[in-house]
C-alpha cells in the first residue's frame, strides 16, 4: 500500500501559498433582487411546501413560485424535489417539464422557453467567480433554454450560456458554450454531433 504521508510529485505541497485570499472576498454590490428577509421566506417556504407536497400536485408548486415572483407558463410540471434559488429571476414557459432534483441557482435570469424538459439531477448554474481576481469575486451571467429544447438527465448548464430551440443535450453532458438551434450535442465539453430530426405528424 503506498505511503500517503510521503512528499510526491503527483501531488501540491501543503505549504505553497494560496493565490487567493476568501478573507477578502465581499459580494455586497451584488443585487439579489429582493431584500435578505424576503429570501429567507422564501428558502423556509420552498424547504416545507415542496417536500411535502403530493407528486401530482405541480399546479401548488407552480402558484407558490409565481407568488414570489417567478413567470411560470401553462401546465408547466414541477417535481417536488426542483429547488430554485431565486424564483423571481426565473421564466418557464408553456407545458414544460423540470424534473426531480433539478437546480435553477438562478443568481442570474433563467429563461426555459415552452415544450422544453430539463431532466433530472441537471444544474443549471448562472454563479461563477473570476479566476484571476485574488479576492475570488463572483460573476453571474444568464442561462437561456429555447422552446422545444431537452436537457437530459444529471447535465449541467454554465453561466451565459444560450441553448438553441429544439436542440437536446445529451445525458450528463457539460454545457460551456451556446449550443445551436435543432442538434443533438453530447459531452464533457458539450458539441453538436449530429441534426436533429422530428417525423413529421
Amino acid at each position: 500500500m503506498p505511503d500517503l504521508t510521503s512528499p510526491s510529485a503527483d501531488r501540491a505541497p501543503l505549504d505553497a501559498r494560496s493565490w487567493t485570499d476568501l478573507s477578502r472576498y465581499d459580494q455586497s454590490d451584488y443585487d439579489r433582487g429582493r431584500p435578505g428577509w424576503y429570501v429567507l421566506l422564501w428558502w423556509l417556504v420552498q424547504a416545507v411546501v415542496f417536500p411535502l407536497s403530493l407528486h401530482n400536485t405541480s399546479g401548488l408548486r407552480c402558484a407558490v413560485l409565481r407568488a414570489f415572483g417567478a413567470k411560470i407558463g401553462r401546465n408547466v410540471l414541477i417535481r417536488p424535489t426542483a429547488r430554485f434559488t431565486y424564483p423571481w429571476k426565473v421564466t418557464i414557459g408553456a407545458e414544460s417539464w423540470i424534473g426531480d432534483d433539478v437546480v435553477f441557482y438562478s443568481l442570474d435570469r433563467i429563461e426555459i422557453g415552452a415544450h422544453c424538459v430539463i431532466s433530472q439531477k441537471s444544474y443549471l448554474c448562472t454563479g461563477s467567480h473570476d479566476l484571476t481576481d485574488p479576492t475570488f469575486s463572483l460573476q453571474v451571467a444568464p442561462i437561456v433554454v429555447g422552446n422545444g429544447a431537452w436537457v437530459a438527465t444529471d447535465c449541467f448548464v454554465a453561466p451565459g450560456v444560450t441553448i438553441g430551440a429544439n436542440t437536446v443535450v445529451g445525458a450528463r453532458s457539460s454545457v460551456f458554450r451556446d449550443l445551436p438551434a435543432g442538434k443533438i450535442c453530447i459531452g464533457n465539453p458539450c458539441k453538436p454531433r449530429r441534426d436533429r430530426v422530428v417525423r413529421t405528424p
